[in-house]
């Protein structure tokens, strides 16, 4: 008899509003996803143009996900922009990260708090309510069903969307990078002991450079955690 995972049930129950829009679900394999995982990544959605890849679609996506059998993470196995896999953008930012967290990135649940791919921000801004509303629930069964102890989110609106969704309302750590602009890093806790680590965005901050580098704090979430 085959078990139905419940991170399988809530991709099923995703809304038809959300499956049909451009858009990914996963930035790891389904490996990633089984088991126990201490730490679980997430942006805010989607980058790129959803009128050009309209047909890269949430549905479309999850079909592929379920069917593809490697081992592959999105930050070390893709392509960006033509680019070699792993070396465009923030994938050398994350993978450094993971690499001195101990983690595997082909093996470390990865997604966006929003599915759906949207051409800016303030455009994700207006349908923020119905699409948290319609995303959450996948990533509330990825944290039960995984045991996640940790939640890295990239950039202050992912922070703040998550936190909010799981509670976590004690902050007890930060990390301010060593340079003129200061950009701070947080850390927070809910009553159970889920940790949301808030951190620069690896779009936009050099994680390799160690004055602006929040990888210390997200390793000392994880040992917080028991996960590292």
């Amino acid at each position: 008899m085959t078990t139905i995972s419940m991170i399988d049930t809530a991709l099923d129950n995703l809304p038809e509003a959300i499956c049909s829009k451009s858009g990914s679900v996963f930035y790891s394999g389904r490996e990633a996803f089984t088991g126990k995982k201490s730490l679980y990544l997430l942006g805010l959605n989607p980058g790129g143009d959803p009128v050009a890849q309209v047909e890269n679609t949430v549905d479309r996506h999850i079909v592929e996900h379920r069917q593809r059998q490697d081992r592959w993470s999105a930050y070390a196995n893709d392509s960006w922009e033509g680019a070699r896999p792993g070396t465009w953008g923030m994938q050398p930012r994350v993978l450094h990260m993971l690499r001195e967290a101990g983690m595997d990135p082909q093996l470390t649940p990865a997604s966006n708090v929003v599915f759906a791919r949207t051409p800016n921000e303030a455009a994700l801004r207006e349908a923020k309510s119905a699409m948290l509303q319609a995303c959450w629930p996948v990533h509330q069964a990825v944290i039960d069903e995984l045991g996640v102890g940790v939640i890295v989110c990239f950039g202050g609106t992912a922070g703040r969307w998550v936190r909010k969704q799981v509670g976590a309302k004690e902050s007890f750590d930060n990390y301010v990078e060593t340079n003129d602009r200061g950009w701070k890093s947080t850390a927070h806790r809910t009553n159970d002991g889920l940790i949301v680590v808030t951190v620069s965005h690896p779009g936009r901050a050099d994680w390799l450079n160690p004055n602006s580098d929040p990888t210390p704090l997200i390793k000392r979430a994880l040992t917080l955690a028991g996960g590292a």
